[in-house]
């Protein structure tokens, strides 16, 4: 990867972000929860959950997509994470796949500004530095060669977040 920065690292809200999409850590029945799930449909507001109604759920790994709404945002991308059951049973394909999918739709729909919460690092307890590692070396391998989107934000919800992704980000331009 070049120094450009196409992937960024971010302290706040995903609410609050000016992007293309954002993406929400969803349960796979798409109609709202707790952590960055509930935060999102809250300041969407009631019609993303009439759309998500219309969307049949969603499976673990995959990807779909809504309005923004009352969102700063064009587009909200959702995707299901797994949960962590101990590494075995196929987590770490799983988290890649919800951000192969999430950039496949930003991409499919001309975004070219996405911003990541760290998907299933919170209640489904994916150990960080993993997840993080994951969610890095995907993204960065996904817009290799390709144009959009032309900047991914993680965006960290707290400054430990926050470095640990930094870190991550850093030793891959390093090589």
């Amino acid at each position: 990867m070049n120094d450009s920065p196409r992937i960024q690292v971010h302290t706040g809200d995903i609410t609050k972000l000016t992007v293309d999409a954002i993406v929400n850590a969803a349960n796979t029945s798409l109609l709202g929860g707790g952590g960055v799930d509930g935060a999102i449909h809250r300041a969407a507001g009631r019609e993303l959950e009439f759309e998500c109604r219309m969307l049949n759920g969603c499976k673990v790994g995959d990807a779909k997509i809504t309005k923004g709404y009352r969102l700063p945002a064009r587009h909200i991308i959702h995707t299901v994470g797994p949960v962590w059951q101990g590494g075995g049973k196929g987590e770490a394909e799983l988290l890649a796949s919800c951000y192969v999918s999430s950039l496949e739709l930003a991409a499919a729909n001309d975004c070219s500004t996405v911003a990541f919460p760290a998907i299933s690092t919170g209640v489904y307890r994916y150990p960080k530095d993993e997840a993080t590692e994951i969610a890095v070396g995907t993204v960065s391998t996904f817009i290799e060669d390709k144009t959009l989107p032309g900047v991914v934000i993680f965006c960290c919800f707290d400054e430990l977040t926050a470095e640990l992704y930094e870190q991550t980000v850093a030793a891959l331009r390093k090589g």
